[in-house]
C-alpha cells in the first residue's frame, strides 16, 4: 500500500470534501492601465503579462518586462507576494487562458489587467492548488466555461465556481512532495534531452551545409531564374469560423494547423495566383528564409509576411529548394538583400527573385534531399527521436499528476 493510500484510508476513507474555488481563495484581477502610462526607463513599476507566463514549464520568463509610471496607483493586493498563484485571465487567443506560474517569494512585481491572483485564505495548500490548476480537469472546466461566450475572459464568476477537491492537509502536503520530485526529475531528464536534440541540431545543419556547399562544378541561377515569385496579400482580411485556412509567418512550421480562415469569395477576389501542390512559401518578413513546401492539395490563403515560389521542376525540386535556402548559402544571400534597419526586418519582394543558388543535376539534388529528409524526421518530427521522448515524458508526468488528484466524493 503507498503513502498515499495509507493516509486516505487513515484521514478520509469515505471520500473527501469539495468546494467552489472561491470559497478557498481570493481571487485579485491585475491593475489597468493606458498605452500612455508604459515607459522604457526602469524606474518604474514591473509589471508581468501573459507572455511571461511559459506554458510548458509553467514558469515566469523574466524577458520583455513591461514598465508603468509610478504615477498608476497600485493597490497593496496587486503587489506578487510568497505563493500566489499567477494565471492568465483574459487574451485574445484562447490557448493562453489559464496558464499558471506559482510565486515562491514576495516579488517586487505586479500584474496586467489581462492578469490575475489567486491567493490562498484557507484549508488548501497553494502548492497543492498549483498542481491542481496545471491538471486536466481544469483544462476541461475552462474548455466547458469558455465555449458559452466569445470573450476569452475568466471572470471571478467563472473561476470561483471552479469544483475542487479538499483532502486533509496531510494528504495534500504528500501529494505536493511527490509532484514536485516529479517535476524536478522530469525537468532534469526533459533538459538532458533538450541539449541532446540541440547537438543533434547542430550536427544536422553542419551536415546540411556540408552536403549544399559546391564548387564551379555546378552551374549556379537566381530564384528568378528557377521559379516564378508571388507576393502574398497586404490586406488584413476578414476571418471566418471556417472556409479557406490563412497563414503567414506564424504557421510556417505547420501550415495546415492554422486557425484562421477566410471565406472562398474573399479567397478569390485576393487571390489570382493560389498555392499548389509543390510550391514553396518563405518567411520574409520578421523571420526571413523559413520554408515550407505545400505536400497536400488543399486551399491556402497566405499573407503579405509570406512570399510563395513556385519552382519550375524540370530545373529544381522543391525539397531541395527549400533545404538550400535554410542553409548557409540561401541565408547569406538573403542576407545581402535584406533591409536589417526596417522594423519588422525584410526582403522586399523584388529582391527575393536576385538570390544565387547552386543547380546540380535533379538526380543529385534528389540523393541530398533524400539524406537530408532523414535527419530532418530525427531532429524535428514530434513522432520520431527526441522530440517524442520528450514528449513521453510529459505525459508520463500528467498521466501521474491526474491520477494523484484524483479523489471519491464524499457524499453529504
Amino acid at each position: 500500500m503507498s503513502k498515499i493510500d495509507e493516509l486516505i484510508n487513515k484521514y478520509c476513507p469515505d471520500g473527501v470534501e469539495y468546494k467552489e474555488l472561491g470559497e478557498v481563495v481570493e481571487y485579485i484581477r491585475g491593475i489597468t492601465y493606458k498605452k500612455t502610462d508604459e515607459i522604457l526607463s526602469t524606474n518604474g513599476h514591473k509589471v508581468l503579462r501573459a507572455n511571461n507566463i511559459t506554458l510548458s514549464s509553467n514558469t515566469i520568463n523574466y524577458n520583455d518586462i513591461k514598465y508603468i509610471s509610478k504615477n498608476v496607483k497600485i493597490k497593496e493586493a496587486q503587489k506578487l507576494k510568497k505563493d500566489d498563484i499567477l494565471i492568465c485571465a483574459a487574451s485574445g487567443s484562447k490557448e493562453h487562458i489559464g496558464k499558471v506560474a506559482y510565486i515562491y517569494q514576495d516579488m517586487d512585481y505586479s500584474f496586467g489587467g489581462f492578469m490575475s491572483v489567486l491567493r490562498v485564505k484557507g484549508k488548501i495548500s497553494s502548492r497543492f492548488l498549483f498542481h491542481l490548476l496545471i491538471g486536466k480537469t481544469f483544462y476541461n472546466y475552462l474548455n466547458f466555461a469558455l465555449n458559452t461566450t466569445t470573450i476569452n475572459n475568466l471572470s471571478s464568476t467563472i473561476m470561483n465556481k471552479f469544483p475542487i477537491p479538499i483532502p486533509p492537509l496531510p494528504i495534500q502536503e504528500e501529494i505536493v512532495k511527490i509532484l514536485d520530485s516529479f517535476t524536478e526529475l522530469e525537468q532534469e531528464l526533459e533538459q538532458e534531452l533538450e541539449q541532446e536534440l540541440e547537438l543533434r541540431k547542430k550536427q544536422y545543419e553542419y551536415y546540411r551545409n556540408e552536403l549544399l556547399t559546391f564548387g564551379d562544378e555546378v552551374e549556379w541561377k537566381t530564384l528568378g531564374e528557377v521559379g516564378a515569385i508571388f507576393d502574398g496579400t497586404h490586406q488584413t482580411p476578414k476571418y471566418t469560423t471556417s472556409g479557406i485556412k490563412f497563414v503567414s509567418v506564424e504557421n510556417i512550421k505547420s501550415l495546415y494547423t492554422s486557425k484562421k480562415f477566410i471565406s472562398k469569395l474573399d479567397y478569390d477576389k485576393l487571390y489570382k495566383i493560389k498555392p499548389r501542390l509543390n510550391d514553396l512559401f518563405m518567411t520574409r518578413i520578421g523571420s526571413i528564409g523559413v520554408c515550407s513546401v505545400i505536400d497536400k492539395e488543399e486551399d491556402l490563403a497566405y499573407y503579405v509576411t509570406l512570399t510563395l515560389i513556385r519552382p519550375n521542376l524540370n530545373i529544381v525540386i522543391s525539397k531541395f529548394l527549400k533545404y538550400i535556402i535554410e542553409s548557409s548559402i540561401g541565408q547569406r544571400e538573403l542576407l545581402k538583400r535584406t533591409l536589417v534597419n526596417a522594423t519588422p526586418i525584410k526582403i522586399n519582394l523584388g529582391e527575393v527573385g536576385k538570390i544565387t543558388i547552386p543547380i546540380p543535376p535533379i538526380a543529385e539534388q534528389e540523393r541530398i534531399v533524400t539524406i537530408l529528409d532523414k535527419f530532418d524526421a530525427l531532429v524535428n518530427d514530434i513522432s520520431i527521436g527526441l522530440p517524442a521522448e520528450i514528449e513521453a515524458r510529459r505525459k508520463q508526468y500528467e498521466y501521474y499528476r491526474d491520477k494523484l488528484l484524483t479523489f471519491k466524493k464524499l457524499e453529504s
